[in-house]
């Protein structure tokens, strides 16, 4: 499915987060929500963009906007992340699984980030770097593209703070 493009209604999710805890988007209704695909948990690039959120979640929660992380990593990968890194906001585990036991994750296929990429000669299914801002109406704002990790939770934050 293609990116949600800026001024559409964000698709609906539920999904469990590190504790077992189900988030919906509609539970956020009349406040931002910050919504950052990352590709794997406790990877370096992972750890450190979902740690720039951390440190900035203080300043997130002063403007009322719900941070998530997501990645098809189960629950249990997302608890052992969230406990080694101090990362005190939701981390979603988007992890159905197909009939032959591979990933299948429905809301990074919904908001377009589940993508063919490629490594070393080999193609394979991934998750592709992507955050969205949400309204409180559910609607997309804007969202950043094959993101780079160096700043990037800074320009989201900035991003809120023109919403207000």
């Amino acid at each position: 499915m293609p990116l949600i493009e800026p001024g559409k209604k964000a698709p609906a999710f539920t999904l469990a987060d590190q504790d077992g805890n189900k988030h919906k988007l509609s539970d956020y209704a009349g406040r931002p929500v910050v919504l950052f695909f990352y590709p794997k948990d406790l990877t370096s690039g992972c750890t450190d963009e979902a740690c720039q959120f951390r440190d900035l979640l203080p300043t997130f929660g002063k403007m009322e906007a719900q941070v998530f992380g997501v990645s098809i990593m189960g629950s249990k990968s997302k608890k052992k992340f969230a406990d080694k890194e101090g990362l005190t906001y939701p981390l979603l585990a988007d992890d159905r699984e197909n009939d032959e036991g591979k990933p299948d994750p429905a809301i990074a296929q919904k908001y377009g980030v589940w993508v063919e990429k490629s490594m070393y000669g080999k193609t394979y299914m991934g998750i592709q770097r992507t955050t969205y801002l949400i309204d409180g109406d559910g609607k997309v704002v804007r969202r950043w593209d094959k993101v780079k990790v160096p700043g990037h939770a800074e320009e989201v934050l900035a991003a809120v703070k023109e919403m207000e």
